[in-house]
């Protein structure tokens, strides 16, 4: 098992997975991430998303990362944003979600980056456990907040 940074090929592979993860996480019906878009979005112009894929042995893609820069104004220094981390449950227990993991702290590390930082669901315990095992701690003094559809739409507008 091996984990490389996505290739165009591994795009409908990737959806696929996230679909998966969107279902495991009640919001399937959320999903509109068609193949073109995230072509777009990892091998564009200016790519601003990056993903990196797990493979079983026999090549298949069986887990995924997806990422992006943030900037921490207070360290003064770029970071990993983890917007997915998903391994197939029939692969899980082999250390492919630690190796997604891991390399991206790499990639932090050898950067110079400040962060590694995602959102989990309050209630995925095995996730909250598999995270605080690799020595990531919770901000629980952060609430994270959203503007999206309508609500997004309605600010945006100029005032009158």
């Amino acid at each position: 098992m091996t984990v490389r940074p996505i290739r165009p090929d591994d795009v409908p592979a990737v959806v696929g997975l996230v679909r998966e993860l969107a279902d495991y996480e009640r919001a399937l019906h959320e999903v509109r991430l068609t193949e073109a878009q995230l072509t777009a979005c990892l091998f564009g112009d200016s790519p601003a998303l990056f993903g990196h894929v797990a493979q079983s042995d026999d090549g298949t893609v069986v887990g995924v990362a997806l990422w992006f820069l943030n900037f921490s104004t207070w360290r003064g220094t770029h970071g990993i944003y983890l917007e997915d981390l998903y391994v197939r449950p029939e692969h899980r227990g082999h250390g492919l979600g630690r190796e997604l993991l891991r390399t991206l702290a790499a990639v932090c590390v050898e950067r110079g980056y400040s962060r590694l930082e995602w959102s989990v669901l309050d209630w995925n315990t095995p996730s909250i456990e598999f995270y605080r095992a690799a020595g990531a701690v919770p901000m629980d003094d952060w609430t994270v907040f959203r503007l999206t559809d309508d609500a997004l739409t309605g600010f945006a507008a100029p005032r009158r």
